[in-house]
């Protein structure tokens, strides 16, 4: 699978690595296999997409899709950040689409933000 994925418990923290040729299934996959898992409700969520090679979603209605599920999975009563890595202009234009996907959502309770390096990603979400 080109996500790879580690759970911080500690951290309360869900950091997902994209490699390779990363599909729209795979990310779907992604949301709905690590989403649904209540042991991970209401962390932050970290996606690196610097090792990410093509981004093959094939409409924009893909993203706002996506943005609709993960909006549903989201805990209620849990406000969390999703911080994602996108170093192409590809992947960051595409991660701010989903951003204000994400916002329009009326069940979103992740505030989203998307970065250039590993390290604002980081500090937006208040890790080392």
């Amino acid at each position: 699978m080109p996500i790879e994925v580690t759970i911080d418990h500690a951290r309360r923290l869900v950091t997902a690595t994209g490699r390779g040729i990363l599909t729209g299934e795979d990310v779907f996959g992604y949301q709905r296999d690590v989403w649904s898992r209540p042991d991970v409700s209401g962390y932050n969520e970290l996606m690196d997409m610097r090792e990410v090679e093509q981004i093959d979603l094939r409409s924009i209605d893909n993203m706002r899709a996506l943005a609709e599920l993960s909006a549903s999975m989201d805990a209620p009563a849990a406000l969390s950040k999703f911080a994602i890595v996108a170093t192409t202009d590809e992947a960051f234009g595409l991660g701010r689409m989903y951003e204000t996907y994400r916002r329009l959502e009326g069940k979103s309770t992740k505030q989203v933000g998307v970065f250039r390096s590993l390290n604002e990603a980081h500090a937006f979400l208040g890790v080392a």
